[in-house]
């Protein structure tokens, strides 16, 4: 089964269609969380989510803080702003959907889905090599997909000399999975690798490849709805470099 993999959607509408329309012909899609937040269209993309193909869906932190199950107080300054806003807009549809969403999800005997990691699938940050080597024992099966940082990479155990190994993949590689890995798609509406254009992944759960993929939108689109929202010029500022 072909899959397509996103994560941190994060209300940006116009960036997420893209990715649809350039993945084309998956048979389903998990998304790792963080569908709302900073972004100028949070139903616009809750509905579509909810829309594709044998969808499995895990929440991020910026769901469960718009779902007020989180202080916003957790949150840096601008973040809390946007997250005080998706409140306030959010449908009753929109927030029954976050709802029901659970926070870790095997959805085969070799994959788990989380948001930050296996031990913490709401908040930690799977930035470097220590944070994977503590979190390969917090799951059972091969390999676990995450979110949360905006930054495509696999993290790979090497049982054989006991070390944890980075790999940035090259868009377009398919990549061979064996063994365990951590692995992150990066993010559809939020990137932070200095790559603007929006990230996603395909996963082929026969032949066991992870091919990541990247696909431009309209930015500008976007820039202009935030600022007409009165959101933080810094989300739509960011956008346009990829921070």
């Amino acid at each position: 089964m072909r899959v397509l993999v996103i994560s941190d959607i994060h209300a940006n509408y116009t960036a997420f269609e893209a990715v649809l329309k350039d993945a084309d012909g998956f048979e389903a899609v998990w998304c790792l969380g963080d569908i709302v937040g900073y972004g100028p269209d949070p139903n616009a993309c809750v509905e579509l989510l909810s829309e594709q193909p044998n969808l499995i869906c895990v929440p991020g932190n910026h769901d469960i803080a718009a779902m007020g199950k989180m202080a916003s107080e957790s949150f840096n300054g601008d973040a809390r702003l946007s997250l005080l806003w998706q409140q306030r807009v959010l449908s009753a549809t929109s927030m029954d959907f976050l709802h029901t969403l659970p926070q870790i999800v095997e959805p085969s005997e070799k994959i788990t889905l989380v948001h930050g990691s296996p031990r913490d699938p709401i908040w930690e940050y799977m930035l470097n090599t220590l944070a994977a080597r503590l979190n390969f024992p917090e799951f059972n099966t091969d390999f676990c997909f995450v979110g949360h940082t905006h930054v495509p990479s696999i993290f790979w155990w090497d049982e054989e000399q006991n070390r944890v190994l980075l790999d940035i993949p090259r868009v377009g590689m398919p990549v061979p999975l064996s063994g365990r890995a951590i692995i992150n798609p990066g993010s559809v509406g939020q990137p932070r690798d200095r790559d603007p254009r929006a990230a996603y992944a395909i996963f082929d759960t026969e032949a066991l490849t992870w091919e990541p993929q990247r696909v431009e939108y309209d930015i500008k689109s976007v820039q202009t709805r935030i600022l007409e929202a009165k959101l933080p010029e810094r989300h739509a500022q960011r956008l346009e470099e990829g921070w």
